[in-house]
């Protein structure tokens, strides 16, 4: 075989496939699906453990903006803590799980790490559960990903996540 022959038979590598990044809208659905499935049981197991009047009391929220409900009612600060608690275990479980909570189930969306597009490990999820905190506060945090052409809000580049859709 000639030389020009074997050159232009050259193995070529395989077809990249092109990674398909959730957008904002299926996004939200998911995390709105989410409060729901994930947040009801917790808010129950919370009101078991501290008791119905804990779900009447002020929020962390109203002691941040001042509300003069922190002042009458304050949280307690155990229950706060442990509801938070029980969000963390629950959402990192899922995301490194299989990469999806029911919500992004339901969108077929999946959080992957952002450089393999594999499970990402605990220390990243924990870390991206922590960035939804600073996405709420800053609430552009939310929107950073609608400008992005990898749509990764704010909490997925804080912890090197990504969303991507599944079929």
């Amino acid at each position: 075989m000639r030389w020009r022959t074997l050159k232009t038979k050259k193995q070529s590598s395989p077809p990249k496939t092109k990674t398909l990044f959730a957008l904002f809208w299926p996004r939200v659905a998911g995390f709105a699906t989410d409060i729901f499935m994930i947040g009801l049981p917790i808010s129950l197991i919370t009101m078991m453990l501290f008791g119905y009047d804990q779900m009447h009391t002020a929020s962390g929220l109203d002691v941040l903006v001042h509300n003069p409900k922190a002042q009458s009612n304050p949280p307690n600060p155990i229950a706060s803590i442990t509801q938070i608690s029980l969000f963390l275990l629950t959402y990192v479980w899922f995301w490194h799980h299989n990469g999806q909570t029911p919500g992004k189930k339901l969108s077929h969306i999946r959080v992957v790490d952002a450089s393999t597009l594999q499970n990402a490990p605990y220390w990243k999820l924990i870390l991206r559960f922590i960035g939804y905190f600073l996405s709420f506060i800053t609430l552009i945090g939310f929107f950073v990903g609608l400008f992005r052409k990898d749509k990764r809000a704010l909490h997925d580049l804080i912890s090197g996540t990504a969303v991507i859709r599944v079929p």
